[in-house]
């Protein structure tokens, strides 16, 4: 059964950075994507970026780019997301997904797993 247990979240000042991690169990990963979404209070689920386990590309939401970076250590099985310059519009529970094949995919109805999720919380 797959297991995906996000940690690293907290309270930071704007400017700041935070780097969450995704630990995921249960399967061989190589043939999957793994995705960070994030939802505010009142707001819906939305995606934030992805990653190609097999290969390491990534694929990100404009939103993201240039500021979050998501990478993956395969011997550890844990998907990162380093956040900079973090903005109190970033202020979100981050949740970390798995989907079978193809990056790119943005709906979170696309991936079949998903972790608990980890507040970020980003302070002016």
């Amino acid at each position: 059964q797959v297991q995906l247990v996000e940690s690293g979240g907290g309270l930071v000042q704007a400017g700041g950075s935070l780097r969450l991690s995704c630990a995921a169990s249960g399967r061989t990963f190589s043939t999957y994507a793994m995705g960070w979404f994030r939802q505010a209070p009142g707001k819906e689920r939305e995606f934030v970026g992805s990653i190609d386990w097999s290969s390491g590309a990534t694929y990100y939401d404009d939103s993201a780019k240039g500021r979050f970076t998501i990478s993956r250590d395969n011997n550890k099985n844990t998907v990162y997301l380093q956040m900079n310059s973090l903005k109190p519009e970033d202020t979100a529970v981050y949740y970390c997904a798995a989907r079978r094949y193809g990056l790119g995919y943005i709906r979170p109805s696309d991936y079949a797993y998903w972790g608990q999720g980890t507040q970020v919380t980003v302070s002016s």
